[in-house]
């Protein structure tokens, strides 16, 4: 699979830009500021209905434009298809498969896959749960499409619940009357359900995850690891081979035991949105022990281990590095190049075109001040 045109039309810095992109390495040359890093952002906004720079669809409207659009024709063998997406900030998103309208946005999820390497992506290992989280999230998304309405399901059960905790929380510090919350067991039921949903499919990636990072960990420092990824939360403990029912019932156990905290506190303190990935190097774990170097390794590995199971799968997902190649020293540099080079295609964006490795020889691109141009 790969992206044959992408036009963009007020989005980020480009009031329109028509690029055609070929199988294979392109790569985007241009100083800081002048939006290579906005032409691959919008090609995972498409994959992912999101972007990895930013948590709101405001900053990707052109200043001064009411809306933006995305727009990429896609080839998968012989079948091309149109994608299009409209970001309305403050509004309902709207998209198009083929010119057609009908359709949601999370519809279009599935037909362009991406996995990006960028400078965020220390955070993997450095940073908070939940940028290890919305990792297996977007992969699981990837994976099967579907699971994207059961992550919107598990967020409104979870809104609402807090909702309920927050008011009883706030009632029983004002001294008054304790709220009848007969409700809440309701609310329990609904969060197990869609929560053992996501959590089965989180207990299957990690699981299935496991040998790639270990492969890719070794690839790009030999010698290295051993790595071990471990899903942590409540029912972590459970075989990967655990139904969604026994997920739900240990769940339930689980909210049971802290229910009183959560009225006391008005939020809830068990469940998928609360759990993390445990990353370790060899009997540590990696974040707080990790050199920098080991922990870019790490998070290398992990996007490593995502484009070999995505491309097991039977749909090889576009390749991104976003300004990627600065961050890593020169074995690095060589080793992470040499991996990625066989992609059916793959993004690239820097600053400098010598930081970009001669193994990714293709077609470049000059992006200044608005244009995007071939050389």
């Amino acid at each position: 699979m790969h992206v044959t045109h992408l036009s963009l039309a007020d989005f980020r810095s480009y009031a329109r830009v028509e690029v055609p992109l070929d199988p294979g390495v392109s790569v985007f040359v241009g100083a800081n500021g002048q939006g290579k890093t906005n032409l691959v952002e919008a090609v995972g906004y498409l994959a992912t209905l999101g972007s990895h720079r930013v948590s709101s669809d405001a900053p990707l409207v052109r200043i001064g434009a009411d809306r933006a659009v995305i727009r990429a024709a896609v080839r998968q063998g012989e079948r091309q298809q149109l994608v299009e997406l409209e970001l309305n900030p403050g509004k309902a998103n709207r998209a198009r498969v083929n010119r057609s309208s009908q359709v949601r946005p999370r519809d279009v999820l599935g037909i362009i896959r991406t996995v990006l390497f960028a400078p965020e992506d220390l955070a993997l290992v450095k940073g908070d749960p939940g940028e290890r989280r919305r990792f297996l999230d977007e992969l699981i998304t990837a994976r099967s499409p579907r699971m994207a309405g059961v992550r919107s399901d598990y967020d409104r059960v979870l809104k609402q619940r807090n909702t309920l905790l927050k008011t009883a929380a706030m009632a029983r510090r004002h001294g008054g009357r304790s709220l009848d919350l007969s409700t809440l067991d309701v609310w329990d039921q609904h969060l197990a359900h869609t929560g053992a949903e996501l959590l089965a499919q989180r207990l299957d990636l990690v699981a299935t995850l496991q040998p790639l990072a270990v492969k890719a960990y070794e690839q790009l420092a030999p010698g290295g690891g051993p790595v071990a990824l471990e899903y942590r939360g409540p029912v972590g403990d459970v075989a990967v081979t655990a139904g969604r029912e026994e997920l739900a019932e240990r769940l339930l156990g689980a909210l049971a035991e802290v229910r009183r905290q959560e009225i006391e506190r008005g939020v809830t303190l068990v469940g998928p949105h609360r759990d993390d990935l445990g990353l370790m190097l060899g009997q540590m774990p990696a974040k707080g022990y990790a050199s920098h170097g080991e922990s870019w390794s790490y998070a290398l590995a992990l996007r490593l281990a995502s484009y070999d199971l995505l491309r097991s799968e039977g749909n090889e997902p576009v390749l991104v590095l976003d300004d990627v190649f600065a961050e890593l020293d020169g074995r690095r540099r060589e080793r992470l190049a040499e991996l990625v080079a066989p992609g059916e295609q793959v993004l690239v964006t820097a600053a400098v075109d010598d930081d970009v490795p001669g193994v990714l020889a293709g077609r470049r691109y000059a992006v200044a001040e608005g244009a995007v141009e071939p050389v």
